[in-house]
């Protein structure tokens, strides 16, 4: 009988989960790390130009940190073997990006955690058997849950960026339907075979 190993199959998920409890209990253990993994809402020294990319690692709790990354470590390793590690890794950057910028724009108020991650990966895997010219329904469905749960809950002062959620899911949706059109076979030319004399 073949002997079972544990393997490091999802390279890039387990890594940003693992970084995400250091950064947590980093940032819980002293203040002077949490300023590190916190978007801010104004570009104003250093901490705020590393915050753009780092507060994916920043949570405010384990709830927080646990909530996210139970739908990271479930969706992620699929994601990570369709599109690949370096794909869904600038994938991930550039929600991140996305969300700090968003933040910078239209928020007051300093964001922190995974969430726009976990849309980001939501949107792209309900995208994951799209079609030229065909939109599933099964996204236009999440899009509706999610999306529209997002958008009517953001009149809401709850704590909660709903913000982050909703550039998340968009990011997503846009790597989704940019993937599919990439998948897209290109049509060939037809041969001509000219007839032998």
């Amino acid at each position: 009988m073949a002997k079972l190993r544990i393997s490091y199959n999802a390279p890039v998920v387990l890594t940003f989960a693992i970084a995400a409890v250091v950064a947590f209990l980093l940032g819980h253990a002293s203040n002077v790390f949490a300023q590190w993994f916190v978007a801010y809402p104004r570009l104003d020294g250093i901490q705020s130009y590393v915050g753009l990319f780092s507060h994916i690692l920043g949570h405010a709790n384990w709830e927080h940190l646990l909530g996210n990354f139970m739908l990271i470590l479930l969706i992620g390793p699929i994601l990570e073997e369709r599109h690949g590690s370096i794909t869904l890794l600038v994938m991930i950057l550039v929600t991140a990006l996305m969300t700090g910028l968003a933040t910078l724009v239209f928020s007051n108020a300093y964001v922190m955690g995974a969430s726009g991650i976990v849309f980001m990966m939501i949107l792209l895997a309900s995208l994951a058997n799209v079609k030229g010219g065909e939109i599933p329904l099964t996204f236009l469905i999440v899009a509706v849950i999610y999306m529209g749960g997002e958008i009517v809950h953001s009149v809401r002062n709850d704590g909660i960026s709903h913000m982050a959620h909703l550039v998340g899911g968009a990011v997503g949706a846009a790597f989704g339907f940019i993937g599919a059109r990439k998948r897209q076979p290109k049509a060939t030319k037809p041969i001509a075979i000219k007839p032998v004399v």
